[in-house]
């Protein structure tokens, strides 16, 4: 296989194809973009003029919005200790997952949170009246899109990580589990 080709094999069924020669940039500013997007949402919530605070809008919004994971949703708002939880975890997240992406660290790990901070995103705000593909469910497929592909590899410290040598043995060789969380 060249460097420009892959492949998966799931349940039986294989599927492949041949990346263009570009592809690596396109997934460097997929990255990059991301990363920014969410640096920036959680800088503004840390800094901005009030704390953060979700309760109004679990409360609020989330009900008035009508999707399949209100009650879910609402326990966080009813909940002092899940409140706090995800007052500190929404911003400081979504910092930590941007600065992860912008800088390739443990760009899967990062990629990952921000898939499932995308998919809690995408049941608050149930916005199907185009279809159930909307702007929350198209960025959490691109948070696993930069997961697949490694995107912490391509001008990122991840690709240094890996190859950072124990006992004379890289790191990714030494403990394969890192390339769940690296890369």
């Amino acid at each position: 296989m060249s460097n420009n080709t892959f492949q998966s094999k799931i349940g039986g069924v294989t599927i492949g194809g041949e990346a263009h020669s570009l592809s690596a940039w396109f997934v460097l500013a997929l990255r990059l973009m991301l990363g920014y997007a969410f640096a920036y949402a959680g800088v503004a919530k840390i800094l901005g003029p009030e704390a953060f605070d979700a309760q109004g809008y679990l409360m609020n919004a989330v009900p008035a919005n009508g999707g399949p994971a209100v009650g879910f949703l609402q326990l966080f708002a009813t909940n002092d200790l899940l409140l706090q939880f995800v007052n500190v975890a929404v911003p400081w997240g979504e910092l930590a997952i941007g600065l992860g992406l912008i800088f390739g660290v443990m760009t899967r790990f990062a990629a990952f949170w921000g898939a499932v901070m995308m998919l809690m995103f995408y049941l608050g705000n149930w916005d199907i009246a185009h279809g159930v593909i909307n702007g929350d469910f198209t960025y959490m497929l691109l948070f696993l899109a930069l997961a697949a592909f490694g995107a912490g590899r391509i001008l990122g410290l991840d690709a240094y990580i890996e190859q950072y040598e124990v006992g004379g043995v890289p790191l990714i060789e030494k403990y394969p589990a890192l390339d769940y969380i690296l890369g």
